[in-house]
């Protein structure tokens, strides 16, 4: 897959000079280590805050053991508003420290959204079906990093030193403190253990349900007309069950460790304040320090706590995070390439070969041929002879596994996409249109040029059709042009193909669905199209798509069969062939006669 398509400012981020010691990073680890920088400041931040949280425990054993006893109150006006200004300042800087990884968050999601969502089109093209998870799998990275659990990582550190301040008011606390803190880790252990192949199983069937379930979205035509949607339902049912009985088993376990951890952390507390007073009871440990003990014991323990009962999304973010790191790992990371002056439309193809994984043959087989600008070639053949592969190839969708498709002496893969997208037009079999205006789909989703779009709708004869929609071009044709028929989506499709005048035209099997008004405008298209000088590389099955034609190319099992001028292709192919003579007729062996006794 190829990662060049980056948003302006993004290329090329990577330094020369030491290319050769250290691998080059590719955006994703650039991004995560700019991530990293940014979280000094909440790290900062979180030692305030986890500094501050001794207010409380600090104001109760001075309220206890100062104020109470000298009977002060200016001692207790002063110490409610020192502890009342510090727990504000302990309330600035959560917010701040939350601030911050919310904007790490989108920043992070929406330097890699572009990426991760050019890249998993060409990923769902490569695969044949839906390639959405690097998208949610962003969502989940970014939900995590505003989560509360990310925090409750910063905050942890601080248990050993809240054990240790506990220590100092009495050693007996201090053990029993510790000897929580050792349980309590060990239950988080647990919990890993306990959730760890559920999880993974509910993951691995949530998004095979989910890529079954886009597919079956995408067929859902055909799934009615059958009525099949029932048994797909059943189909479907099948890995969303198992998925919720992975997840139940999985929150099962969890909950009952969470119920556990909380018992215990509320027992233990009670434990200290009884050891406490017993402590006091025996002069050995002052009365505010009881209560302190039990406020600092708390707040060891709830880092723990908070990870153990928020353990699914931490697990379900570390392998969103492991997912995005591999996916963009096999991003393509090209430098920024020399801009190539615009193309005239020569087509050299060489020795081309191409299959699709696990094929056990390869569906184009050493094709070689030319393709002169102003020229129209048209490729027939029988039904998986793989005029549309070579099409595709043609265009730069597919890259060969063999062989090169150039134009004008470069390889359609020294172009970027974006780059070369607008000299090349193409029309598919299935015509894909968008959510969104006629105007929009002509021009290609990109800043409408009027003028190109109505240039391009009159060329493709469809100019009238659409001055008499509801809005004209304005004309808001639904989700998949749904608002359209077969032929009108095919011919706004055509329109598509010939905005901005490309000198490369592909079209594949361009008529399927027009009506003779349709095919004659397809047939000036082409004859304008050529008179301007562009390439024009058609799949034709109807001998009426034949006229304007230069030369012909008959495909057959991936290999060229035949070559050349029209009219001698044309000879050829309709030319008749010798019966063999016929074979001598041989009679029937004599059935066996069956003796009688």
């Amino acid at each position: 897959m190829a990662g060049n398509l980056q948003p302006q400012g993004t290329a090329g981020r990577g330094t020369i000079g030491n290319a050769w010691m250290f691998p080059k990073k590719n955006e994703f680890e650039r991004a995560i280590a700019v991530c990293r920088r940014g979280l000094l400041p909440v790290a900062v931040f979180s030692f305030g805050v986890n500094m501050l949280m001794l207010t409380m425990p600090l104001y109760m054993m001075q309220v206890f053991d100062r104020v109470l006893s000298a009977r002060s109150l200016d001692t207790l006006v002063y110490l409610s508003l020192i502890a009342c200004f510090a727990l504000v300042v302990m309330g600035l800087l959560d917010l701040a420290r939350a601030r911050i990884m919310v904007r790490l968050g989108t920043w992070l999601d929406q330097r890699l959204n572009f990426d991760a969502f050019t890249n998993a089109i060409k990923a769902s093209f490569q695969a044949r079906n839906s390639h959405t998870q690097p998208i949610r799998d962003l969502q989940e990275v970014r939900n995590f990093m505003t989560s509360n659990t990310l925090f409750q990582m910063f905050d942890a550190p601080w248990m050993p030193i809240y054990i240790l301040i506990i220590w100092t008011m009495h050693p007996l606390l201090g053990i029993l403190a510790l000897s929580t803190a050792i349980i309590f880790l060990g239950l988080a252990l647990l919990n890993e253990f306990a959730t760890k192949q559920p999880l993974k199983s509910a993951q691995e069937h949530q998004m095979k349900a989910q890529a079954d379930a886009e597919s079956i979205m995408r067929n859902a035509e055909v799934i009615n007309a059958l009525g099949m949607g029932g048994n797909i339902a059943r189909r479907w049912m099948g890995n969303y069950h198992e998925m919720l009985d992975q997840n139940r088993s999985a929150s099962d376990r969890g909950r009952l460790i969470v119920a556990v951890a909380k018992s215990w952390r509320m027992i233990v507390q009670i434990l200290v304040m009884g050891l406490g007073a017993y402590l006091v009871l025996n002069h050995e440990l002052a009365s505010g320090g009881m209560l302190a003990g039990s406020i600092l014991l708390g707040r060891a323990l709830a880092p723990i706590e908070g990870a153990i009962d928020s353990w699914k999304q931490a697990r379900s973010a570390r392998a969103a995070f492991s997912r995005l790191k591999t996916f963009f790992a096999h991003i393509e990371q090209r430098p920024e390439q020399t801009q190539l002056p615009a193309p005239k439309g020569h087509i050299a193809v060489r020795n081309l070969v191409f299959g699709y994984p696990n094929a056990k043959t390869p569906t184009i087989r050493g094709v070689s041929f030319d393709i002169n600008p102003g020229e129209v070639l048209a490729i027939v053949g029988p039904s998986g002879a793989g005029k549309s592969t070579l099409a595709r190839l043609i265009t730069g969708i597919y890259r060969p596994l063999g062989g090169s498709v150039r134009l004008d002496g470069s390889e359609l893969s020294a172009w970027e996409r974006e780059r070369i997208g607008p000299y090349i037009g193409y029309l598919p079999q299935d015509v894909e249109l968008f959510e969104g205006t006629v105007a929009e789909n002509v021009g290609r989703l990109g800043p409408t040029d009027d003028a190109a779009v109505i240039e391009a709708a009159r060329l493709a004869g469809v100019h009238e059709l659409v001055l008499g929609l509801t809005d004209g071009y304005d004309t808001r044709i639904g989700e998949a042009g749904g608002q359209l028929s077969g032929g009108q989506r095919q011919r706004v499709g055509l329109a598509r193909a010939l905005y901005g005048d490309p000198p490369l035209l592909v079209l594949d099997e361009p008529n399927a669905n027009m009506d003779e008004a349709g095919e004659a405008a397809l047939h000036r298209a082409i004859g304008v199209m050529k008179e301007r000088g562009s390439t024009v590389v058609m799949i034709a099955h109807r001998p009426s798509m034949l006229k304007q034609v230069d030369r012909i190319l008959w495909l057959s099992g991936g290999q060229i069969r035949m070559l050349g001028e029209r009219e001698e292709v044309l000879k050829q192919l309709t030319a008749p062939r010798p019966v063999p003579p016929a074979r001598p007729a041989v009679a029937p062996a004599a059935a066996p006669q069956i003796a009688h006794g």
